[in-house]
């Protein structure tokens, strides 16, 4: 008989805990808006209230080294086999509920839209918080009270 996870069970005043599969996807900053689109047909990305809900980290670096035969060596004109390339990108992290077909359904929308033949796409199981929703808090620490209100919005 299989045990619980001790976390199935997490009850705290500011809320529990739910399974989700994290995906952390790399990609480049342009495509981020194209793979969340394409996602949010097949699922949408819900995070307590909000649709959509993804986090993008600031631009890093990737990094390989493509051999003879490889899609690089077919496509760019001045690609020489063995040679490391570094390359701009971000890393873009949903979550999903942890059913299989709805995996299946994300990574195929990733897939399709992603600008690489074999994107580098983690999947971890993971335990997400889920806080004791209450809009009209009078906690000071919510930015509804703490004086600074959000932060400046970024344009896409």
């Amino acid at each position: 008989m299989a045990t619980a996870h001790p976390l199935t069970d997490y009850q705290a005043k500011s809320g529990r805990l739910e399974p989700v599969w994290t995906l952390e996807i790399q990609t480049v900053d342009d495509d981020v808006d194209r793979i969340l689109d394409a996602v949010v047909v097949v699922y949408p990305l819900m995070y307590g209230r909000y649709e959509r809900s993804a986090s993008v980290s600031a631009v890093g670096r990737e990094t390989a080294r493509p051999p003879a035969g490889s899609t690089t060596a077919t496509h760019a004109e001045d690609f020489r086999p063995g040679s490391i390339e570094t390359y701009p990108m971000v890393e873009v992290k949903i979550s999903i509920e942890r059913d299989p077909e709805v995996l299946g359904k994300v990574m195929d929308a990733v897939l399709a839209v992603h600008h690489y033949e074999e994107p580098a796409i983690f999947v971890r199981e993971d335990w997400v918080s889920r806080s004791a929703y209450d809009p009209t808090s009078d906690n000071p620490n919510r930015w509804w009270n703490n004086g600074r209100g959000l932060p400046d919005r970024i344009e896409p």
